[in-house]
């Protein structure tokens, strides 16, 4: 089958709400293009109705593809499964929430033509979010910013268009811990922003709490900056540096004829080395524990159900099992068994 022209690629996790109407909007987009396209959705392990919705969305339109992972895999993974699975020349990232609005695809493909690699998207304003997410979102980006070797913009998501040969690149990175955000920008490639407001959510609720943006802030850092290492050793001069000025002062007191609280300068001491020594260990485990992780080198997802429609003029069978299909088209509807 050629490749299509577009591939849009959508992670979901419990998004019964959004998925009618994030399909109705997608898909006027794309017939508004007058390209081949495929629209790849990727079930994160839902719990809701999620994938049987998907799966009569992929029986019913045959540029629909629909990818159900085995379980929760985290939006990083479902999206790297999503990317791994899409066909096209050019590949949109979205959200299911819809409040990056798919309306701005033809901007961006038109800023593509115009020689760029990738075309990211970036929040001018937040619509619905709290002041609390959108201030933790704004120090996380300068944050990450000073600490990462390589520039990443500021105030982006995963909502961007990308060149087939930049996702090439990215899908040769087989990191575990993932920030595709930050992942993009390493790659080189010309790149560009396209500026937007974000729009509140169609329906539902964030599937991303303060747990896990948390976990994803510490990924990020972890992954894209060595420096809180070198900090540690910083904590461990400061230590010292502490240290020595408490010693200096007990002596300056004794010598004044002042009496000098051995006790409480002792469980100052203690507990000023004991907390820097968690800190360091803390920072330490975070690094080496993703190197575990690394080395143990599974998959970064498992594909439980890939629905697709392909076009073949005999019945293939193969071990490979991502392109089993059936005798002819329209007819030709594939489903990818428990794997």
């Amino acid at each position: 089958m050629n490749s299509p022209y577009l591939s849009i690629v959508v992670p979901c996790y419990n998004e019964e709400e959004m998925l009618d109407e994030l399909y109705r909007r997608l898909k006027a987009v794309c017939l508004l293009l007058g390209r081949s396209y495929e629209i790849v959705f990727v079930d994160d392990g839902s719990k809701d109705r999620s994938w049987p919705i998907l799966e009569s969305l992929a029986a019913a339109d045959p540029f629909v593809v629909a990818v159900a992972l085995s379980r929760n895999h985290g939006h990083q993974l479902a999206l790297t499964a999503g990317l791994q699975t899409c066909q096209g020349e050019r590949i949109l990232i979205i959200d299911a929430d819809l409040q990056d609005p798919p309306e701005l695809l033809p901007a961006m493909l038109d800023r593509m033509d115009a020689g760029l690699d990738v075309v990211y998207g970036q929040r001018r304003r937040r619509d619905g979010e709290t002041a609390f997410k959108r201030g933790t979102a704004a120090l996380f980006y300068r944050l990450i910013t000073c600490l990462s070797e390589v520039p990443i913009p500021p105030d982006t998501g995963d909502f961007r268009l990308m060149s087939r040969r930049a996702l090439n690149v990215l899908l040769a990175m087989p990191e575990h811990h993932r920030f595709i955000r930050g992942m993009v920008p390493w790659i080189g490639f010309p790149q560009a922003a396209m500026p937007y407001d974000r729009q509140c959510r169609y329906a539902g609720v964030s599937k991303f709490p303060l747990r896990k943006m948390v976990r994803f802030a510490l990924d990020a850092i972890t992954a894209f900056s060595t420096k809180p290492l070198i900090l540690a050793s910083w904590f461990g001069i400061g230590t010292a540096l502490i240290t020595l000025a408490l010693a200096a002062y007990s002596l300056a007191s004794w010598v004044g004829g002042n009496p000098v609280s051995e006790w409480m300068i002792l469980i100052i001491v203690i507990s000023l080395f004991g907390s820097l020594q968690l800190l360091v260990l803390g920072i330490l485990g975070e690094y080496l524990g993703r190197m575990y992780e690394q080395t143990k080198n599974r998959p970064l997802f498992i594909i439980k159900n890939l629905l697709r429609w392909e076009p073949s003029p005999t019945l293939e069978i193969s071990t490979d099992y991502s392109n089993v299909a059936s005798a002819e088209f329209p007819d030709a509807f594939a489903q990818q068994g428990d794997r």
